[in-house]
C-alpha cells in the first residue's frame, strides 16, 4: 500500500493522521507513508518525529477580520491557493499514492482536490461536530467522509458518503484504569476535580479555576489536579493572592503541563476543560462527566457545536466563556456534586458514546475502497 496523508494546522488535525498512520504501518509494516503538510506548520516538526516521511507545501488561510494588514495576507492566500496545487500534484505524481487521507485544515484542501481530480480514491476524515470548510468541500466527491460525531452529516451535502468511525484515541488513555491510577496518583476518597485548558493555557478558564480552588480550600472537599499551561505561568502566584499556600494543601496538585494525562483522566471524577474534538473523544472513552468551556477563539464556533453533542446527550455540562466566572464555575460543580446521582449519569452517557476501534474501522474503509481485504 501506497498512502499519503494531508492535513495541519492544529494537532486536532495532525494526531488524527499520525494514529491512522501508526495502525497502517503496525497493520502492514511495508506499506509506503508519506504526510503532507503545510510549510512552517507545527506538523512539519510532529510528523518526522513520529517516523514518517513529510513533504510541504506553502498554503495559508484567509483572514476574517477585515484591517490593511489582513488585506495583505488574504492576497498571499489566494496566490498561494495557486502554487500550493502545482507542488501537491508535483508530490502525488512523484509519490504514486494507491489511496489518499485528509483530515482537515488548509493544506488538506489542494491536495486531497488535486488526488481526486486525478483520480486517485480519497478519503477525508472530520473530528468535530462542525465541519470545517475545508472537508465541506471535498465531502463532496470523497468515497467516504469519516465522522467521529454524527452530528456532523446535517452540515455536508446530501451527497456526502459519510460513515460514523469516531476519533482515534491514544491506546494509552483507553487501557488507563481509575482504581490504578488514583493508586498511582496518591489520592484518597475524595473526589478529583481535573481541570486544564491546554498545553499554552487559557487565561479566563485559569482565573475561573483560581476561584474554584480557593473555594474548595475553606473545606477540603475535594482533591485537584490543575494544569495552567505554558502562558499562566502567573497561576501559583495568583492562587497566593487568594490567599492558598499550596504546601498547607496536599490535596492540590498545581503543574504547568499534565504529562500523565491517561492516569490524572481514569481517576478523575470530573473534568474542566475546552471542547476540542480529540479531549472530547478521551472523555467519552474513559466515561467522565465534564464541565466544558468551549473556546470561542476557534473556526466557526466548532467547540461549541462538539460540546452540544455530549450536553444534548446529557453527558457533560457546558459553561460559555461569556458566563465563566469564578463564582459561576463554583456554583456548576457544587450542582453537580449535590445530588449523588448526577456525575455517575454524565459518566455513563459519556461512556455510551465511546468509539473506541476508531483506527481499525478507519483502516478497514481504506482497505475496501482500494478492493481488498485488511492485512
Amino acid at each position: 500500500m501506497r498512502i499519503l496523508f494531508a492535513g495541519g494546522g492544529t494537532a486536532g488535525h495532525i494526531n488524527p493522521a499520525l494514529a491512522i498512520a501508526g495502525t497502517v504501518r503496525e497493520r502492514e509494516p511495508d506499506a509506503a507513508i508519506l504526510y503532507v503538510g503545510a510549510k512552517g506548520g507545527m506538523e512539519e516538526r510532529l510528523v518526522p518525529k513520529a517516523g514518517f516521511d513529510f513533504k510541504s507545501v506553502t498554503i495559508s488561510g484567509f483572514q476574517r477580520k477585515p484591517s490593511w494588514a489582513n488585506l495583505k495576507k488574504n492576497v498571499k492566500t489566494v496566490v498561494h491557493l495557486f502554487t500550493s496545487t502545482e507542488e501537491a500534484k508535483r508530490i502525488i505524481k512523484e509519490f504514486q499514492p494507491d489511496v489518499c487521507v485528509g483530515t482537515g485544515g488548509y493544506v488538506s484542501g489542494p491536495v486531497i482536490r488535486e488526488a481526486m481530480r486525478l483520480g486517485i480514491p480519497s478519503l477525508i476524515h472530520e473530528q468535530n461536530a462542525f465541519p470545517g470548510v475545508t472537508n465541506k468541500a471535498l465531502s463532496k466527491k470523497a468515497a467516504y467522509t469519516m465522522l467521529a460525531v454524527q452530528d456532523a452529516k446535517k452540515y455536508l451535502p446530501s451527497t456526502a458518503r459519510c460513515v460514523l468511525t469516531g476519533n482515534p484515541v491514544r491506546p494509552a488513555v483507553i487501557r488507563a484504569e481509575r482504581e490504578a491510577s488514583r493508586k498511582k496518583l496518591g489520592l484518597d476518597e475524595r473526589p478529583l476535580i481535573l481541570s486544564f485548558g491546554g498545553s499554552l493555557g487559557a487565561r479566563r478558564v485559569n482565573e475561573a479555576v483560581a476561584d474554584l480552588l480557593a473555594w474548595s480550600a475553606k473545606e477540603g472537599r475535594f482533591q485537584h489536579i490543575h494544569a495552567y499551561g505554558q502562558w499562566g505561568r502567573w497561576f501559583p502566584d495568583l492562587l497566593k493572592d487568594k490567599g492558598i499556600d499550596l504546601a498547607a494543601h496536599p490535596e492540590m496538585d498545581i503543574r504547568e503541563y499534565i504529562d500523565n494525562m491517561p492516569d490524572c483522566l481514569a481517576a478523575a471524577d470530573l473534568v474542566i476543560c475546552r471542547a476540542g474534538a480529540i479531549t472530547l473523544s478521551e472523555l467519552q472513552v474513559q466515561g467522565k462527566a465534564s464541565i466544558l468551556i468551549p473556546s470561542p477563539n476557534v473556526a466557526e464556533n466548532h467547540q461549541y457545536h462538539n460540546a452540544m453533542a455530549l450536553v444534548n446527550r446529557n453527558a457533560a455540562a457546558i459553561l460559555e466563556e461569556k458566563d465563566l466566572t469564578g463564582e459561576t464555575l463554583c456554583k456548576l460543580t457544587e450542582d453537580l456534586f449535590h445530588d449523588p446521582e448526577t456525575i455517575p449519569t454524565l459518566s455513563a452517557n459519556a461512556k455510551k458514546m465511546a468509539i473506541t476501534d476508531a483506527n481499525e474501522r478507519i483502516y478497514k474503509l481504506i482497505c475496501e475502497v482500494l478492493g481488498r481485504a485488511p492485512a
